[in-house]
């Protein structure tokens, strides 16, 4: 049992529960059953933090009793993430707090009552600097020369991979969910079927990017499958599904090799919905490619304000 609230810079202790709840009661797997792949990690992520700082680090989310929580004490967790996370950061956990909530209340924990005054809570508002960056064209030409300097089966995937990551804007659970007969060879159309919330979406892999795709499938083959298989050590390919981490190894051993500064998956997929913008191309149509529900969050990708405030900037001169 909970035995005092949740208020900033204090703590929540649980008594333990006798036995675990069975999968199908258990309001935590429950929410997550509800997702799309691609977003159990992170929610589950967010729920494990809330537990831990609810209990002191004693429970994850799973073995901790939500049912028991009350308005005073989720309003005091609001609190202390706003402390110490970034506004979007809190408001996607809070997100994550609200639908463990009303699948308790669904699985008859909770009180309608409680459940409504419980996720009673505002969006933290402000802003940050968004993480990441965009890679430079020197940049991507380097990460594309290593991969063509490598004459292995490797090289030709990784180049691909670059490809549907920066070229479509693919996410990294998305580009290694695609299967060979998602991409249409002719009008390099991909059909990505596993997007966030599970958002089917077309995107266009053109120009050198679908060139770079049917070098690797020439070397892959026209076996069903994943589109993009995995490798053993050595360089083996086997006719098996990379995971999202593989792929973030393949950005950092490849950018090592090409002297590139440290980028992530996402960088490549920043720099897509950048340059989108930057050539042109309307925040709906950028939107739409990049699967976003909203063009608020592909409008925070849009980097032209910022030369904007350099160029006026720069029209000041500083007597030194």
């Amino acid at each position: 049992m909970l035995r005092r609230s949740v208020v900033p810079r204090s703590r929540v202790s649980l008594a333990g529960r006798a036995a675990p709840l069975p999968a199908d009661r258990n309001p935590v797997l429950v929410y997550l059953a509800r997702l799309s792949a691609g977003s159990r990690p992170t929610m589950l992520d967010a729920l494990n933090r809330i537990a831990g700082l609810v209990t002191g680090q004693q429970m994850a989310a799973t073995a901790f009793d939500w049912s028991q929580l009350r308005y005073q004490h989720t309003t005091g967790i609001r609190s202390r993430l706003a402390e110490q996370y970034a506004p979007a950061t809190v408001n996607k956990m809070l997100a994550a707090l609200r639908g463990v909530m009303r699948e308790a209340w669904r699985l008859g924990a909770l009180s309608a009552e409680d459940y409504h005054r419980a996720v009673d809570l505002e969006a933290v508002r402000g802003s940050s600097i968004p993480r990441g960056r965009a890679l430079t064209s020197g940049e991507l030409k380097g990460l594309v020369n290593d991969c063509r300097s490598d004459e292995s089966a490797l090289g030709a995937r990784d180049a691909a991979l670059f490809a549907v990551l920066y070229g479509a804007g693919v996410r990294r659970a998305e580009a290694v969910a695609l299967d060979l007969e998602d991409f249409d060879p002719k009008s390099g159309e991909l059909v990505v079927r596993s997007g966030k919330g599970r958002k089917a979406r077309v995107v266009y892999a053109t120009n050198g990017g679908k060139d770079a795709l049917t070098a690797w499938i020439n070397e892959r083959g026209n076996a069903p499958g994943p589109l993009f298989y995995r490798a053993r050590k050595g360089g083996l390919m086997i006719a098996e599904r990379m995971t999202p981490q593989a792929v973030l190894d393949i950005a950092h051993r490849r950018g090592d090799a090409a002297g590139v500064k440290r980028f992530s998956p996402h960088d490549l997929r920043r720099t897509f919905i950048s340059e989108l913008l930057d050539a042109g191309a309307d925040i709906s149509t950028t939107r739409a490619l990049a699967g976003h529900s909203n063009v608020q969050t592909t409008a925070r990708y849009d980097r032209r304000d910022e030369r904007s405030k350099r160029r006026a900037a720069e029209m000041l001169h500083f007597p030194y």
